[in-house]
């Protein structure tokens, strides 16, 4: 006999995804200090960068930081593989991130993280997205591109290549 599970309401699926993202981010008091957030549709994440005077880093013309742009795509590209590697344990129930219990993963470590700047950051926010080109059980490559006005007019961009936890999540 075959049963047929009802799904779950939207909202529910919704909450349970934003609660682990939240978690997620949360667990890194460096993404607090610069300000990043992220913006979740489905899967897909956008690192969202406030602008703030302090990420200015050249007043005369004024343009972002180089240091505060590299942290930005840096972390958008930590937290991507680490919500990819989440997104699949969670969706097929195998953890419960929002479960009280549930310890906080280990995180990706970078090997090395080479950043593009292609022009000035406009004192303006500033987005991000991370696309992981190879993700092994050892290693793993991500490339990153941020934008502010137009995504088709990248700021800087990213190639970072990372070491895998042991303990996936």
């Amino acid at each position: 006999m075959i049963l047929h599970m009802k799904p779950e309401p939207v909202q529910v699926v919704k909450g349970r995804r934003d609660a682990a993202l939240r978690w997620l981010v949360d667990g890194i008091p460096y993404l607090r200090f610069l300000g990043i957030e992220f913006d979740r549709r489905g899967d897909e994440l956008t690192a969202v960068l406030p602008f703030r005077e302090d990420l200015i880093g050249n007043p005369a013309l004024p343009a972002l930081h180089g240091g505060a742009t590299a942290a930005f795509l840096e972390c958008a590209s930590i937290i991507e593989l680490s919500w990819a590697t989440l997104w699949e344990e969670m969706e097929s129930g195998r953890i419960d991130p929002t479960a009280a219990d549930m310890p906080y993963p280990h995180l990706p470590k970078t090997i090395d993280f080479a950043v593009d700047y292609l022009r000035p950051g406009l004192p303006r926010d500033a987005y991000a997205r991370a696309r992981v080109n190879r993700s092994g059980r050892r290693y793993a490559s991500v490339h990153v591109e941020a934008w502010q006005d137009n995504r088709a007019r990248p700021f800087a961009q990213a190639t970072g290549h990372f070491l895998m936890p042991e303990d996936e999540v």
